[in-house]
């Protein structure tokens, strides 16, 4: 058994022990509620089952004013004829609520067994290794992560005397999911997250500005270190005190350059959700029907990657138990695919591509995003900032919005230079990024040989279900696009 098979064969452990077994429930159980959905005719059904456990932390005025601790469970039951889906869900997990939500989800079909037929028995899918199937919640003490907030407290004051408030939070979470689908298969993940964030707000003459800075992944607590958090500290002074010094932005048509890492959300937002198979299906993106046909300039190409080792965003399976891949989205400026679960693959004739989520087990999978970023190229950065004649450099994002059906977005800058003649002049505040998305990506001129991925902070929004995920990119130059600024 090699690692992966073993991984898999752990997960698959652990959740019967969880997720099973304590409420008198096996393999057998999960095969008379697919059988009873079944009664009806039904193409497709499965049963996910969750337990989260969740820890959140956060310190103001030199104080850890809150604390949370919260366990959810449940399970859900999906039943699909055609196009038509029928979900039922319980935070109870038992035999008579899973008989119960399976007789809900036989509404969507005709009473009658069909052509298709449920699995006689199970078989593990095995899904990737990684991440450690650890519960990071118990790596410290309670007075220990008190203290690891006090410590990047300290760390942010220290940096400069205008630093006037610092608030910072840690979060944990464990998760353990299980799905068994009528085709046969049954899968389960253990995912660990953690995350950490340090807001500060520094004042001047009696202007006041911001920074923030964090990070996190499927690690174990352990993973801030010192030297961790005062780069955190750090990163979020630095940026507070730039924007005491900044002026109000220029508005206009200019050059834009992109930093590397968490700019990337522009490309998420303003791409990859179009890039969804939902909306691809329906025809709702500006994406539909245009695989195969160049949609960016030469040299740009996006991936969905939800396999690289302890990223917010990955996952050893999505959550219909599908290993999750890595995924070419746009190749050298040209539209290779789209996003699937499996709903939406079966009607596109595609088969899934692991990008099947769902916020917990009280709701319907959807095709998502996992780590969304593009490749990088063979400029240098400097050089692409000192071509720069005149326009903005946004090393930072803030919040941003975007329409998915014609891919016009709108982002704050949260850190933002005005470039001249090749040389940074001095910060700017207020710049919004104003543009379409697909039209953006043909005015790439750029490509700088920096790729970074974000530090893992990031959490996607679709539908009113909120999941972790990751972005990235290089330093990256685009011509004409259109700055809102205040001066």
């Amino acid at each position: 058994m090699n690692v992966v098979e073993s991984q898999a064969f752990s997960h698959l452990a652990i959740a019967r022990s969880t997720l099973l077994e304590p409420f008198g429930l096996d393999e057998s159980s999960l095969q008379r509620v697919l059988a009873e959905v079944f009664e009806h005719r039904v193409d497709y059904a499965d049963v996910y089952f969750q337990l989260t456990r969740s820890e959140g932390w956060s310190l103001e005025e030199g104080i850890v004013k809150s604390g949370s601790f919260s366990i959810d469970k449940g399970v859900g039951v999906r039943a699909i004829s055609g196009e038509k889906t029928a979900f039922a869900y319980s935070d109870e997990i038992n035999a008579d609520a899973l008989s119960s939500a399976a007789r809900a989800t036989r509404t969507i079909a005709r009473a009658g067994a069909g052509r298709v037929k449920v699995a006689s028995r199970f078989a593990g899918n095995h899904g990737h290794a990684l991440y450690p199937a650890h519960d990071p919640i118990g790596d410290l003490s309670s007075a220990d992560k008190v203290s690891l907030l006090e410590r990047l407290e300290k760390m942010a004051r220290a940096r400069d005397p205008r630093v006037k408030q610092v608030m910072a939070g840690l979060a944990a979470e464990y998760d353990v999911v299980m799905v068994a689908r009528s085709d046969g298969v049954m899968a389960a993940d253990v995912r660990p997250l953690v995350r950490v964030s340090i807001t500060v707000i520094a004042e001047q003459n009696g202007r006041r500005e911001q920074g923030t800075s964090g990070g996190g992944g499927r690690y174990g607590l352990d993973y801030f270190d010192d030297a961790l958090l005062e780069q955190y500290a750090r990163e979020a002074v630095d940026v507070a005190l730039v924007n005491l010094e900044s002026r109000p932005a220029p508005a206009g048509v200019m050059t834009v350059v992109l930093g590397p890492g968490w700019p990337g959300v522009l490309l998420h937002e303003a791409v990859g959700h179009g890039l969804e198979g939902d909306f691809n299906r329906k025809g709702s993106s500006i994406f539909s029907g245009r695989i195969g046909e160049r949609v960016a300039a030469k040299g740009v190409t996006v991936i969905d990657d939800g396999t690289i080792q302890d990223r917010r965003g990955s996952l050893n399976i999505d959550d219909e138990g599908h290993p999750t891949q890595r995924n070419v989205l746009i190749e050298d400026g040209v539209l290779k695919g789209y996003l699937q679960d499996s709903l939406n693959a079966r009607l596109m004739k595609r088969a899934p591509t692991g990008n099947g989520r769902r916020e917990s087990f009280a709701h319907l999978p959807m095709p998502r995003m996992t780590n969304t970023f593009m490749l990088g190229g063979d400029r240098d950065p400097q050089e692409i900032i000192a071509s720069i004649d005149k326009g903005v450099y946004a090393v930072n994002f803030g919040g941003g919005q975007v329409d998915i059906t014609n891919g016009k977005f709108v982002f704050s800058a949260s850190e933002a230079y005005w470039v001249e003649k090749g040389k940074i002049q001095y910060p700017v505040k207020g710049a919004t990024i104003i543009g379409n998305g697909p039209d953006a990506l043909t005015r790439v001129t750029a490509i700088g040989n920096d790729m970074r991925l974000d530090s893992g902070i990031g959490v996607c929004g679709k539908d009113g279900q909120s999941v972790p995920v990751g972005v990235g990119m290089p330093t990256v130059r685009l011509e004409g696009l259109t700055v809102g600024g205040t001066a």
